[in-house]
């Protein structure tokens, strides 16, 4: 027969079965059958067996409930869910079974504990009705989105930049799983897309499920499933739903943001590397995560960035309200997080009292603000105002060293509640009283070893040993018999000791309540915090924008509408803190309606790759209310930055290098504009030459040739034929990268300058790269040949109109006399010279070269 523990584990089970039940037993959280099997190897802990009923044997292993919090994580991110099942009634008081239920079920996207500090935890939700709705929440911070578009790929790219922990989605759309392949996916029924619980949560928004009703639908999904996987729990510390509409913010799809590194290296996860870690001086947690938010959200609205740069200015030229405000902040601690914590119950009273010292500072803030010149952050500080007699309540309750667990009492300070005052005063007092009793019932008795003492199975005891069993007086009643003494107890003694037990028990439960209470009161100020909480964050990025503007000398940018993009000695902001300081060559720019696709060759490592990204990476920052890395910069506003640079595969597609680029090059003629940024860094190396050599040249006039569609474009690349272009399309100039030719060697200036470059010396590239000296010598051989054709030239009568390609025109002076002119004699020994001799008498009677 099964037994009655194991009877009630099994119907707990059954309302989870996708889930690892832990199950809590006492000081443990145990799992049984195939979840104990799954459960051990992952936490690294010992498998053993439970009775189970009619002489079976289940498999077991448990954890403690006070160190859940590792395990729990390390069980997520192996990709499991969790279901956490606590005893829901005193123990104690219960007959029989005591009552359990599940109180939350904890999977990828719902885990808080352990998320990193400066980012976000996103659960994300979609729903398709003819159009695309997206909404992503952060349970720790409360960060409630929704995004709305008619294209997949805007979706997919949306979804890349937000790297959900995990998607919902409907059954329709789980059958394509191509689309959704790199994320941890749940399907949920159709129906949890359409439930009113999330209206009647946000029904201040009504306007919003009128404006963007299929990102409702699928805000709704993920709210439903927030309800079930956290039941009895009410978020208070999500306030809101934000939305962000395509004429407010500019897009960037998944290429630009990793080829440009704006919060994720190319080399690894991590943001050393990237723009962020160039911009991050941020001081909280918060400010960390907005900042983020602001490098891949810019603004498109003038006012707008107008609005930062100058709050940013402000800062830059007040140095000491800068230094004050920081040092601040250092001890300003992650509010968001800690309201959600609250939410969901599990702040402990250290929680709170990190939430006080944070709320403390604010009027310090405020002061310093309101006294400074900066005028923009002035308008901020009413929004710092009302939780004076709130925090000053908070700061007078809470014990400053409180314990972790909220049962162990020593959380409210003395003088906070009478009553807890004066059971304190009974509990501490009763060592005292122990005390003085001790040393009377010694003067009574003349047993100068007696003493009181106290264990849990017996209570208080008056301890003799038996040497002094003949002193004992006739009112003490024995109590325990050991060894070498007996033990006794007196009616005084058993009375105080009820007494003592008691006051240390109303105690612990007394200051149990008053924490409870005292966090429904700031559940109850969510609202106010959470704002504060995004001040606050503001006013940490600027801070930190300023700082790093300084530090790096960098200039307020001219925000302009006259489609001119005019950069004087710019910089990487990326690059010049990752070499030697000062050996950073800038370099100008100047793009504008007339002149807005800049070829640019030149050879490998030379630079030409770092300007691009360089340009690119200033207007971003401009964009986003930065400052930037020049010696002046005039920068037009741009809809869209796009990026297409470098060469990789997607095998989990079925897409090769090539079909990758094609994909890339067509997305951004698809969606660029003629007030967009292109970097097109190479187009067409990855087929064959002729076929790569006409893509980038169809490419390069489909950019240039048409009056409606001419965005500003920096193209590298080694089709030196395309520099030809120049004398067709006025819109288009060649620039090159500056190179200094010592005799074999080559130096790298760094400069862009006007004009082609002659060639990509792609050989002396190798010859630096350390490749084998015969086989420099046999390249230059083959390059000789290959150059005994004339390359492809535009036409000069229409610039519409491409001339039949002229490769295998013979030219007036034999190939065999060039390349024998240009034979690199003195860098070949007497048998390479003689391999030569033997080569080419064998191509002469092939006819190869004739």
């Amino acid at each position: 027969m099964t037994t009655p523990m194991m009877l009630q584990y099994q119907s707990i089970k059954e309302q989870a079965p996708d889930a690892i039940l832990f199950f809590r037993l006492g000081d443990f959280y145990e799992m049984f059958g195939e979840d104990a099997e799954v459960a051990a190897p992952i936490l690294q802990i010992a498998l053993t067996g439970r009775d189970a009923g009619d002489g079976k044997k289940v498999p077991m292993c448990g954890i403690p409930y006070h160190a859940v919090e590792n395990y729990l994580v390390k069980l997520v991110r192996s990709g499991h869910k969790v279901a956490i099942c606590e005893q829901v009634e005193d123990a104690k008081a219960s007959k029989g079974i005591v009552k359990r239920d599940i109180i939350r079920i904890v999977s990828p996207g719902t885990l808080t504990e352990s998320v990193a500090e400066g980012s976000n935890h996103y659960l994300a939700s979609v729903y398709y009705s003819e159009q695309w709705g997206l909404a992503f929440l952060d349970l720790s911070t409360g960060e409630f989105t929704v995004f709305q578009t008619p294209h997949l790929d805007v979706l997919l790219a949306e979804i890349a930049r937000i790297n959900p922990a995990e998607l919902l989605l409907t059954p329709e759309l789980s059958k394509n799983p191509k689309s959704w392949v790199q994320y941890y996916c749940t399907v949920r029924e159709q129906t949890t897309f359409k439930t009113p619980a999330m209206r009647e949560h946000f029904h201040s928004q009504e306007g919003l499920f009128t404006e963007f009703p299929i990102a409702a639908f699928a805000a709704t999904g993920l709210w439903s499933y927030l309800l079930e996987t956290m039941p009895g729990v009410d978020p208070t510390h999500i306030v809101e739903i934000k939305t962000y509409r395509s004429e407010r913010w500019m897009f960037l799809d998944q290429w630009t943001r990793r080829n440009l590194e704006l919060t994720e290296s190319l080399r690894g996860i991590g943001k050393k590397g990237t723009l962020l870690s160039v911009l991050d001086a941020t001081h909280t947690a918060f400010g960390g995560r907005l900042l983020r938010h602001w490098i891949d959200k810019p603004l498109l609205k003038q006012d707008e960035i107008e609005g930062r740069l100058n709050s940013i200015e402000e800062l830059i030229a007040d140095a000491f309200l800068r230094k004050d405000l920081q040092k601040l902040l250092s001890e300003v601690y992650d509010l968001e997080r800690l309201m959600g914590k609250v939410s969901y119950g599990t702040a402990n009273a250290k929680d709170l009292l990190l939430l006080t010292q944070t709320l403390a500072l604010l009027p310090d803030i405020s002061t310093i603000i309101t006294s400074s010149t900066a005028e923009t952050l002035k308008v901020k500080v009413p929004k710092l105002d009302g939780l004076g007699s709130f925090v000053e309540n908070l700061q007078k309750a809470i014990n400053p060293n409180p314990p972790l667990s909220l049962r162990e009492g020593n959380l409210i300070k003395t003088g906070y509640s009478q009553e807890v005052d004066e059971l304190r005063i009974i509990s501490s007092g009763g060592k005292e009283w122990l005390a003085q009793l001790e040393n009377a019932e010694r003067e009574r008795t003349g047993i100068r070893s007696l003493k009181i003492g106290y264990n849990k199975v017996f209570g208080y005891y008056i301890e003799i040993t038996h040497a002094n069993a003949h002193l004992v007086p006739g009112d003490y009643q024995r109590k325990q018999t050991l060894s070498n003494a007996e033990r006794f107890i007196t009616p005084e003694l058993k009375e105080y000791e009820l007494k003592i037990i008691g006051a240390e028990e109303k105690l612990k439960d007394l200051e149990y309540e008053l924490l409870l209470a005292l966090r429904e009161q700031v559940r109850a100020n969510a609202k106010k915090i959470i704002s504060v909480a995004q001040v606050l964050a503001e006013i940490d990025v600027f801070v930190s924008l300023a700082e790093v503007a300084v530090n790096n000398h960098y200039v307020r940018p001219q925000i302009k509408t006259d489609g001119q993009i005019q950069i004087t000695e710019g910089r990487h902001p990326v690059v010049e803190k990752m070499i030697e300081q000062g050996t950073f060559v800038p370099n100008d720019t100047l793009m504008s309606e007339n002149q807005h696709l800049a070829l640019i060759t030149g050879p490998n490592m030379a630079g030409k790759s770092t300007y691009m990204r360089q340009v690119a990476l200033i207007v971003l920052m401009a964009h986003i209310g930065s400052f930037v890395p020049a010696k002046k910069a005039n920068i037009a506003l741009v809809d869209r930055i796009f990026t297409r640079v470098g060469a990789s595969d997607d095998l989990a597609a079925g897409q090769s290098t090539f079909m990758v680029e094609m994909h890339e090059v067509a997305h951004i003629l698809k969606y660029a504009s003629r007030n967009s940024l292109i970097i097109l860094d190479e187009i067409g190396r990855g087929t064959a030459t002729y076929d790569g050599l006409s893509i980038a040249w169809a490419v390069s006039e489909h950019l240039v040739q048409n009056p409606q569609f001419t965005p500003k474009t920096l193209f590298a690349t080694h089709y030196h034929e395309l520099t030809q272009l120049q004398d067709n399309f006025p819109g288009l100039v060649n620039l090159h990268v500056g190179v200094k030719e010592r005799g074999e060697d080559i130096v790298f200036l760094h400069k862009i300058l006007p004009g082609r470059a002659d060639r990509s010396y792609g050989i002396q590239v190798a010859r630096l790269a350390g490749l084998p000296q015969e086989l420099i010598i046999r390249a230059k051989a083959l390059l000789l040949e290959l150059e005994s054709s004339e390359p492809v030239h535009a036409s000069d009568k229409s610039a519409e109109v491409i001339t039949q390609f002229s490769l295998f025109d013979v030219p007036k002076v034999h190939p065999l006399l060039q390349e024998i002119e240009k034979l690199p004699l003195e860098d070949m020994t007497a048998r390479q010279a003689l391999q030569y001799l033997f080569d080419l008498r064998e191509r002469i009677q092939s006819t190869e070269i004739l």
